[in-house]
């Protein structure tokens, strides 16, 4: 060895995570393959041939007619309510995450140690322990059965709001807006200007994390709604599932398999979208001066 200089040790591979990673990585595909394939398949196709394999039939294209069609084409009138469910409820939930996050990282006032905990505490809790108190409160305020009783729940998010606290206080710093008071700007101009380009990492998280619950949010919905008109795709799907099951009923399972291929492809369109602005945050993250 040259003196002087000091040999860098790389991490070794270890077979164990290899292994343990290949494991998680089927467990997830093999349910996307297995719906993917079985969405290529008539009724008849779906209970003559492998579940991992394509049948005699390639019927997907004749399947997402026959979903978006079905019954007067109320598949598109359940994700319509499903986009509307995700924009006001989780647009609404990231943005409030966003500025309440803000304040909280770096404003001091009376009070603050308090709402930390009281944001803690919320996360511990369950979405579903608060399922029945809050069906309870909506049916005396008269908003059951209608979107307010899906949008208004889904505005709040407690970790959206921890996420957002502890991703501003690391990525502004105090010199930075000390600059830009110092210069005459406004609190809110600071804000939209010089904040939020340096938030929209954790924006980005946050925001698909609501998105993703609000998109596969089932049980809310299914205790606040009645009318089959005002369904999100996850109880419309569980409705035709249901509609399949029963004896004398149609047979619509492959309509079911289609319409779930349907429904997390715009999830997946999301991600690749959004991707571009985590990895700027790591980047911009990953350097030091």
């Amino acid at each position: 060895m040259t003196p002087g200089l000091t040999r860098v040790r790389r991490p070794g591979r270890s077979l164990t995570l290899t292994a343990l990673t290949g494991i998680v990585l089927v467990y997830s595909l093999v349910p996307l393959l297995w719906l993917l394939v079985n969405a290529t398949k008539s009724q008849p196709g779906l209970f003559s041939s492998f579940g991992l394999w394509f049948a005699d039939d390639f019927a997907l294209w004749d399947n997402v007619v026959e979903t978006l069609r079905y019954d007067d084409g109320i598949f598109l009138r359940w994700l319509a309510n499903t986009l509307l469910y995700v924009l006001a409820g989780a647009g609404g939930a990231t943005l409030l995450a966003t500025l309440g996050g803000y304040g909280l990282a770096k404003f001091d006032f009376v009070g603050r140690r308090a709402v930390f905990a009281i944001v803690i505490g919320a996360v511990a809790v369950p979405g579903t322990a608060l399922a029945v108190p809050t069906f309870l409160m909506f049916s005396r305020l008269g908003l059951t059965n209608t979107p307010w009783a899906v949008i208004i729940p889904s505005l709040i998010t407690p970790f959206g709001l921890y996420l957002m606290w502890v991703f501003a206080a690391e990525a502004i710093p105090d010199e930075l807006l000390e600059a830009a008071r110092c210069d005459g700007a406004s609190e809110l101009r600071t804000l939209f200007q010089i904040c939020l380009p340096l938030l929209a990492p954790g924006i980005v998280t946050v925001l698909l994390f609501s998105m993703v619950a609000t998109w596969n949010n089932y049980f809310l919905p299914l205790i606040m709604l009645k009318d089959p008109d005002w369904y999100p795709l996850t109880l419309g799907l569980d409705a035709w599932n249901a509609q399949a099951a029963t004896v004398g009923g149609q047979p619509v399972f492959h309509l079911v398999i289609t319409g779930s291929l349907l429904t997390i492809l715009p999830l997946l369109a999301a991600f690749l979208l959004l991707q571009r602005y985590w990895q700027s945050g790591l980047a911009a993250g990953g350097v030091k001066e």
